[in-house]
């Protein structure tokens, strides 16, 4: 298999585009945003731990192409998608991409082509809706005239020790021949596939693997509430605990989830699941977890404040972190625009310090903070600040200047440990 179309071109269909590239195989890569694609042919990256010259290397070779012609998907032989899932104003799951992708191709959609949905969903998407619209506007028959199969994304954004490359794929087909398929195509470019004997389980296999964090960060942001009450350090108890060679995996506490998985990923089952008259209480109660964890920051703020006699009405407050995890520029679901909206809500005058996301970009859930930009990081500028919230630790933050610089540090992610330079300067939360 020479030739590949991947849909989507964000922080899971990009690397994918590029590992395939550098893998001998030739890439179209299709997305509606104009500006990514111009940027792609043009040879740069739009993606801050994507080098640019990566990105060149592929352009300049005639391996990697970028379009927004949905139909020259008829130039190949198989097509990835890898589009977004998101939940809709009632929390439940959004496939209008998938199914907007699936309408737009299968017109042009060719007699033994591969088509892969990567897009993380709940089990019977692909055997289900994908299938059912695909054959529709092709009056082909998935597993006969074209292969079918689920494959999910496990992109690990900013971390380099787990590439594309390295990171072993799941594959479930319609057939066994779809499966054979895809199997072989993602060999040219991936070192272990892992086939298993349906999509289902495909999908599910990437809910399990989400959730599975979702509930474990629950249970340690509970544990730190729980622990901080009783006077005991939840960090120190953490460092501890992982010394335990087997039976313990570490996960950390913080001010909420972020990304476009884990706050996501958990409704998906827990909605399909009520198809099957099955209730998801264990899921559904980490989610409420999570998603409370703002509050208690915001608490947290305000004790801080109040401990030298000012209201949260009127302070300056800078928060340090939008995107939400560190060293990466991927803000999407972040909590810290939910603490910016609660801070903003209770009087408070908000700004933010972030160097991977100088500008903050249009987002569905936080429109109103488009267009913002990062603070300069300099000691009048943080210093003019009543208190600073840390939210995303990034590598490349000077703690030690913070500490010089700031009056009053609230820290979610234990980043100021043995930093303070006088007692009361830092909060934990």
């Amino acid at each position: 298999m020479t030739s590949i179309a991947v849909i989507g071109l964000g922080y899971v269909g990009l690397p994918l585009s590029l590992q395939f590239a550098r893998s001998g195989v030739r890439v179209i890569g299709l997305d509606h945003d104009p500006v990514k694609v111009d940027a792609l042919n043009a040879g740069r990256s739009y993606i801050h731990h994507i080098p640019a010259e990566a990105v060149r290397q592929q352009v300049d070779s005639g391996q990697l192409t970028a379009s927004t012609d949905l139909s020259r998907v008829a130039e190949v032989e198989a097509v990835l998608i890898c589009v977004p899932t998101p939940l809709n104003a009632h929390r439940d799951p959004d496939l209008s991409y998938i199914i907007a992708t699936a309408t737009s191709i299968a017109p042009h959609l060719q007699r033994g082509t591969l088509v892969v949905l990567e897009s993380t969903t709940y089990p019977g998407t692909t055997e289900e809706e994908l299938k059912t619209v695909l054959e529709a506007g092709s009056r082909l028959q998935a597993g006969v005239d074209f292969h079918l199969a689920y494959s999910p994304e496990r992109e690990d954004p900013g971390n380099p020790r787990n590439g594309a490359a390295t990171i072993p794929k799941v594959i479930g087909g319609l057939t066994p021949a779809c499966l054979a398929r895809a199997q072989a195509l993602y060999q040219r470019a991936i070192q272990t596939t892992v086939p298993v004997s349906s999509c289902r389980t495909a999908e599910a296999t990437k809910l399990l693997e989400n959730i599975f964090r979702s509930v474990n960060i629950a249970l340690v942001n509970e544990l730190k509430v729980v622990y901080e009450a009783m006077g005991i350090d939840i960090w120190e108890v953490i460092r501890a605990a992982k010394t335990k060679p087997f039976g313990f995996m570490p996960f950390y506490p913080g001010p909420g989830l972020g990304g476009h998985c884990i706050p996501i990923d958990p409704y998906y089952l827990t909605w399909k699941a009520r198809e099957y008259g099955q209730v998801t209480r264990f899921i559904e109660l980490a989610g409420e977890i999570n998603t409370r964890m703002p509050e208690r920051v915001v608490l947290r703020v305000s004790d801080a404040l109040n401990a030298v006699r000012k209201p949260v009405h009127g302070s300056r407050i800078l928060l340090l972190g939008i995107a939400y995890k560190p060293n990466v520029d991927d803000d999407r679901e972040s909590p810290s625009y939910v603490l910016m909206e609660m801070l903003s809500q209770r009087g408070a005058v908000v700004a933010y310090h972030d160097p991977y996301v100088p500008v903050i970009r249009p987002t569905r859930e936080h429109p109103q903070w488009a267009g913002v930009s990062s603070v300069a990081w300099d000691q009048q500028t943080v210093g003019s600040f009543d208190l600073v919230l840390i939210s995303t630790a990034h590598d490349s933050v000077n703690w030690k200047e913070l500490a010089a610089w700031a009056p009053l540090i609230v820290d979610t992610r234990n980043a100021m440990e043995g930093k303070a330079l006088r007692e009361g300067q830092v909060w934990k939360a």
